[in-house]
Order: C-alpha cells, then sequence, then structure tokens
C-alpha cells in the first residue's frame, strides 16, 4: 500500500483550503483543448475529497500510432506544476517530435493535465503518493478499454517530467521499478531525504528494483550550478541530493546539466528524445509478457557530472559510482555536445511528407517528425520553384524554432498549426505541379513530396 506524503491530520486542513480552489480548477484555462478523435483519446476524472485520493481535476489524453495493432510501451510526457504547466499538458500527446519517438517503438503518448489552481500545493500530485499513481492506474485501464488495446495496462513506461513532473516521474520509479523503461527529469527530482524546508514531505525509499531503470537529471546551469542564487537556485541541491545516493549504490543514472537555460525547457528534447530513444530500444522485450531487459554496463560511458568529457568506463579514471553514467558511445558524444551548447549533431535527412494533395487554392500534407531534430518547417515549392516556407517564420522562445512551437513545459502552443498553405498568386489556366518538402531544425531537407498536377 502507497504512503500518503502527509499526515491524515496535515491532509485534511489542505483539503479543506482548496475545495474553493478546486472548483475554479474547473473553469478556464483548462476547458480549451485540441479534440481526441481516433489515433486520439481521452479521459477525464473529476477531484476528490477522500483520503487518499487526487484532490484536483484531472484529464488524461493518449495518441495511439495508426496501423499498430500491438503496443508495446507508453511513453509519458508530464509537465510541471502551476496554472500555466498544467495547462500545457493539454497539448503534449499532439506534439510531432514526441509522437516519432513513440511510434518508432510502437508505443503510445500519453500527456497527463492537472487542473491545478496556481495557489494550490502542487505537491498534491506531483508526489505520486497523493493519488495521482492510482489516478494514473485508471487511466489506464478506462483508455485501455476506450482505445481497443488492453495491453495498455501491461506493458512498460518510459517517463519525462519537467519540474514538478520530474518529482512525479521519479516518484513513479522509486514506487513501480518494474514498469518503468527509463525516466528523463527535467528540472524536477523526488526527495530521498527528509528536507528540512518542506518537512510535509515524506521521503521516498529507493528500492534495488529502481537501481536497474536508467535515468537522467537534466537541471539548467542557471538553477544552482553556475547561478547560486535566485528563485531556481535549489534545482541543483535538490539534483545532487537525489543523483549521488542513487549512483553510489550503482544506480543507472546520469546528469545532463543544459548549459544555456535556468528552468525553462530550452533545447533539452534533443538529447531526451535519443536518450529515451535507445533506452527503449535496449530495454523493451520482444514480447509483451516479458521482463524489461536489463542494460550491460560493458558498453557504458562515464563522465563527471557537471564536467563535459565522456569515456569508457573502463577508461574513466575517477570515481565511478559519483559519476554521470552513459549506456553508449553514440549517447556520449550527443551528451557531450549537449553539456557544451546543446547543439546535438544530426546527419540524416527527417522523412518526406506524405499525403499531398491540392484543392482548389489549398495545398495539405501530413509528416512525421525527425527522430533526432524534430521539425522546423516545410517548403512548398510550385512548378520546380520557390513558391513559401510554412511557417514563415518559426517560433520558439525557448530554445530552436520549430514548426508546433513550445510552451514552458515543452509542449506545442494552442491552437495547433495545422499543414496547409492557400496558393493566391498561381496563373490561372495552367497546369501546376507542387512539391512539399520537410526541413527539421538543423536545417537539413526531406525528398520532395510531389502534389496533384491540376488545371486552373
Amino acid at each position: 500500500m502507497l504512503l500518503n506524503a502527509f499526515s491524515c491530520a496535515a491532509r485534511a486542513a489542505v483539503i479543506l483550503q482548496l475545495l474553493s480552489l478546486v472548483t475554479l480548477a474547473q473553469q478556464p484555462p483548462y476547458d480549451v483543448f485540441p479534440a481526441a478523435e481516433p489515433p486520439y483519446y481521452r479521459v477525464r476524472y473529476e477531484a476528490s475529497t477522500e483520503p487518499g485520493e487526487l484532490i484536483f481535476p484531472v484529464n488524461y489524453t493518449i495518441w495511439i500510432p495508426p496501423h499498430v495493432s500491438q503496443l508495446r510501451g507508453v511513453v509519458v510526457h508530464q509537465h510541471g506544476c502551476g496554472e500555466g504547466s498544467c495547462k500545457s499538458g493539454l497539448t503534449g500527446a499532439y506534439d510531432l517530435h514526441w509522437q516519432a519517438l513513440a511510434k518508432k517503438h510502437q508505443c503510445a503518448l500519453l500527456a497527463p493535465s492537472y487542473e491545478q489552481p496556481q495557489a494550490a500545493d502542487c505537491q498534491m500530485w506531483c508526489d505520486p503518493r497523493n493519488g495521482s499513481a492510482n489516478k494514473f492506474l485508471q487511466c489506464l485501464e478506462d483508455l485501455a478499454k476506450q482505445s481497443g488495446h488492453p495491453e495498455l495496462t501491461q506493458i512498460p513506461w518510459a517517463l519525462w517530467g519537467h519540474s514538478g513532473g520530474g518529482h512525479w516521474a521519479g516518484g513513479m520509479v522509486l514506487l513501480y521499478p518494474e514498469r518503468v523503461a527509463a525516466a528523463w527529469l527535467r528540472s524536477g527530482v523526488p526527495l530521498l531525504e527528509a528536507n528540512p524546508d518542506r518537512p510535509q514531505i515524506q521521503p521516498h525509499k529507493l528500492p534495488d528494483a529502481a537501481l536497474q531503470v536508467p535515468l537522467m537529471c537534466n537541471p539548467g546551469t542557471q538553477e544552482g550550478v553556475t547561478v547560486k542564487d535566485g528563485r531556481f537556485a535549489r534545482v541543483w541541491p535538490a539534483n545532487e541530493a537525489f543523483f549521488y545516493p542513487v549512483r553510489g549504490k550503482g544506480g543507472l543514472i546520469g546528469v545532463a546539466v543544459d548549459p544555456l537555460t535556468a528552468h525553462e525547457c530550452g533545447n533539452q528534447r534533443y538529447l531526451a528524445i535519443p536518450w529515451l530513444d535507445a533506452c527503449l530500444r535496449l530495454r523493451l522485450p520482444k514480447n509483451a509478457d516479458q521482463p524489461l531487459r536489463k542494460l550491460s554496463q560493458e558498453t557504458a560511458w562515464l563522465a563527471l557530472p557537471t564536467g563535459f568529457a565522456a569515456q569508457p568506463a573502463n577508461e574513466f579514471k575517477g570515481d565511478p559510482l559519483r559519476a554521470t553514467w552513459l549506456p553508449n558511445a553514440a549517447i556520449a558524444r550527443e551528451w557531450m555536445q549537449y553539456v557544451k551548447d546543446t547543439a546535438v549533431a544530426d546527419t540524416t535527412p527527417p522523412p518526406a511528407p506524405s499525403k499531398v494533395n491540392v484543392n482548389q487554392q489549398q495545398l495539405t500534407w501530413e509528416a512525421d517528425a525527425d527522430l533526432e531534430s524534430g521539425l522546423a518547417h516545410f517548403i512548398i515549392e510550385r512548378d520546380g520553384q520557390f513558391l513559401a516556407r510554412v511557417p514563415e517564420n518559426g517560433k520558439n522562445r525557448y530554445g530552436r524554432p520549430i514548426f508546433q512551437n513550445l510552451l514552458y513545459s515543452d509542449t506545442p502552443t494552442q491552437p495547433l498549426v495545422p499543414m496547409t498553405y492557400t496558393d493566391t498568386t498561381a496563373p490561372p489556366g495552367q497546369r501546376h505541379t507542387y512539391r512539399v518538402i520537410t526541413v527539421n531544425t538543423v536545417g537539413l531537407k526531406s525528398k520532395p513530396t510531389v502534389g496533384v498536377i491540376r488545371q486552373r
């Protein structure tokens, strides 16, 4: 049985204090989100006042790759604390880059959105022992029925979390280590020892099974690494208090310091997604009824947690139980570039668009994101000549400009950006051939896809 982080008396006081706030949580901004039609599915649960249950409303949206008959896992993208971050969770399952990761491994992509009022205590959901773990398990059961994928209740999870979402993802590793293939903890980790500044939070226990789960702590350098004061300066000491005990027992845990940011997510996805890709490739079993595979130590690389150089484990001169653990040479090379300037290299072009169609003046298409470098924009050509760039100017105030734009907790903006272009300048009375080209965030172009030739 899971332990509650608060005592019964303290929890009762919190519930009474938050009853009015829960009502506010059901109002805007949580009532506007993209439609959930197949391959998307959604469930929503009201707040509870029962002891040990979740005191906030929450909805879960899942994307299931079309034509996948048997899912192998669930990639969970968990937002952080506060109203803005919680609202951003409403679009998490629609992120094309994260979908590319899920699709490659025949996984679903799941994004929760807790309806936490800004003034409420985030610990009441980001500590999974306060009801969010049980609600997560319930959502998998209900989404399994809704989607026709009963395996959702049994398959492993790959967890990504930002801030409070990092607390949640790490907590789920400690509670359900046999279910977690890997977890990326951006700017947030669970507590392993009592914190006098937060005496109401009960520390987690570190089970032996959790030492087999690959973990990556990903703080921004301005969160206490190089900048020692300010709102987020305690993030790095909290990471140290989590990293060293886990690594000291042989846990497969690393640190990747973002050299450009504070608490915002920045360009972390360009290491997080390849790292999770490597972990899923190495950990997922061939058959759904088999346990997760253990990682080999023979290919591991090690590095100083705040250093810039990684080495094969058998060449590392420092204390290996105080070193960042990396699964293989490929990830080590990407890690070294990321901690330097986040400019993770990519030499492979993105996949070409599909289903290009022209109807009157409107051009539409579909496209998968590039797994390594995502999706920046599209180039539209008419009759072999450049016509337009869509979007004309990509935006992302937190990192590389991308097609869908990005919110603070690494999710697309609303409304979702459509893959469409209206050509108002084509000479009439002529046949025109259109081509669409995908461009990823390092500037590599896909092969062109030819659209329908039409008479104007």
